[in-house]
């Protein structure tokens, strides 16, 4: 499966466009995590727990999408975007979107 931010890909013709489809993940940050991730705000650097939680998150929502677009026949995904949304009382829910359109390429 081909998956690109283009909306085309060099050298193949779209055959068929099969439609928008979509891949999203919700996913909780837990305290151990959020309290590391004060310590790195606190002295400063990089938080590695929430970048791996990113990583984790947006790969999953990716590959949601990318199975959608295989249950409706499709064999590659153009124009792809992915948001990231914080949700919950405290912040605490990470919502990550990905979202294309998936064709059929010759």
């Amino acid at each position: 499966m081909l998956v690109t931010t283009t909306p085309s890909i060099e050298g193949r013709k779209i055959r068929e466009y099969k439609g928008i489809v979509f891949g999203e993940v919700v996913s909780g940050v837990d305290f151990i995590k959020d309290f590391a991730a004060g310590l790195t705000n606190f002295f400063g650097g990089r938080s590695g727990s929430y970048e791996g939680e990113l990583i984790d998150a947006r790969d999953q929502a990716v590959m949601e999408m990318v199975r959608r677009a295989e249950s409706i026949g499709a064999n590659a995904v153009v124009g792809v975007d992915v948001d990231y949304e914080v949700l919950g009382q405290g912040g605490n829910m990470l919502m990550v979107t990905a979202s294309g359109t998936a064709v059929v390429l010759e």
